[in-house]
């Protein structure tokens, strides 16, 4: 098939890379070597920025402020985004419960939610992995039991990503624990971080960041009026939210830019009588990755023009596989590049190592996490043999 871009989708490129470097204050976009925690502020005003431009929900349906877009052009928009170090919209509003809403909540539920959320009025979180049931989802233990007009939910949530800024969690819960399969009792249910008995407790990671949080519930009333789609379908929500959710963190351009970086210090620093650039060993090394980029950008354009209808290829198993070791190539390069550089970091300012050297070995330990969320590697290698390869 024509891989190339038409004419069209070349213009529209240009466009998209005119507003991400010109359109975007300079202090809304990101140092791509500052590394450190995500900034709630910064991050509000830069989706509200882009919803104003209408940019930031393209995928969604037209009236509730989608573009209508091929998925190429989705594609381009996303990469674009990424190659400007312009902050994603949240992922967890735009990528995940909200197109669950659009696709399968009530009407009240879309005027309720759908424009709060793309504005980031409310901050949305993640209420899937338990301390039992990370990669077996399915085997999740937090019930809601329905009490007249409401659910009483208790239980656990676990790895909940940024969940101590977040306003309301999306949870999947058992509502019947006596289905005849595990996956036929769960439904998907909207809560609200402020009501009573929900306690959130901070995880501390390897970086040294709080990034991530435990959820406990003890008996939280929830509106039934909260529950998205039908009670003991939430299985059948919860795999399309996946399927989008992992496009999207393939990342492309993201990892196009930490690669450039590595180079640029690289081509900076002196070893011998030469630039680290010019070993042998590192030349392979930038080479090598920049390849495997490039044939991963023609796998997403790939995808990208095979989607139908909209909904999540089976193939995004595969994007999200490579794009995660991509990921976390391009880190160890350039934890690598910084050499003894990058061992300080979480230091006063009196270190005299580079900023960029000092960031370089959290954000590298940070992002071994991407080959676990989003249905782990593993989990993906087998979603690849039977969708995919038919074994």
């Amino acid at each position: 098939m024509q891989l190339a871009l038409s004419e069209e989708d070349r213009a529209f490129q240009q466009e998209m890379r005119d507003f991400f470097t010109t359109k975007i204050p300079a202090e809304l976009r990101l140092r791509p070597d500052a590394g450190g925690e995500a900034n709630p502020e910064l991050m509000r005003r830069a989706q509200r920025t882009l919803n104003e431009a209408g940019l930031a929900v393209p995928g969604w349906p037209v009236e509730w402020g989608g573009r209508a877009w091929t998925d190429v052009r989705k594609h381009i928009w996303l990469t674009e985004m990424q190659l400007a170090s312009v902050p994603e919209p949240l992922a967890f509003n735009c990528v995940m419960v909200g197109p669950v809403i659009a696709e399968f909540g009530s009407e009240e539920q879309k005027k309720r939610f759908l424009p709060a959320t793309a504005n980031l009025d409310i901050w949305w979180c993640q209420g899937f992995s338990e301390p039992e049931a990370g990669s077996d989802l399915a085997s999740l233990k937090t019930r809601a039991d329905r009490d007249g007009d409401c659910y009483i939910v208790n239980g656990q949530k676990t790895w909940t990503t940024l969940g101590q800024h977040a306003d309301w969690i999306f949870c999947l819960v058992r509502t019947d624990p006596n289905a005849p399969k595990k996956q036929a009792g769960i439904s998907f249910l909207l809560i609200d971080m402020k009501t009573p008995g929900i306690t959130v407790r901070p995880i501390k990671l390897i970086d040294g960041g709080h990034e991530v949080n435990e959820i406990f519930f003890e008996d939280v009333r929830v509106p039934a009026e909260n529950l998205v789609g039908e009670e003991n379908a939430g299985w059948s929500y919860a795999k399309f939210l996946l399927g989008n959710e992992r496009v999207n963190v393939t990342r492309l351009g993201a990892s196009k830019v930490r690669v450039a970086l590595a180079k640029e210090h690289a081509a900076a620093l002196r070893v011998g009588d030469g630039m680290l650039l010019d070993e042998p060993q590192y030349a392979a090394r930038f080479a090598r990755l920049e390849n495997e980029l490039v044939a991963l950008e023609l796998t997403q354009m790939r995808v990208a023009a095979d989607s139908a209808d909209g909904r999540p290829n089976p193939a995004s198993s595969l994007l999200k596989l490579r794009g995660s070791q991509l990921q976390q190539a391009a880190t160890e390069l350039l934890m690598d590049v910084a050499g003894f550089d990058a061992l300080p970091f979480h230091t006063t300012a009196d270190v005299q190592t580079p900023q960029w050297a000092q960031a370089a070995t959290p954000t590298y330990l940070n992002y071994r996490k991407v080959s676990i969320y989003s249905g782990s590697n593993e989990v993906q290698r087998t979603i690849i043999a039977k969708s995919i390869l038919g074994l």
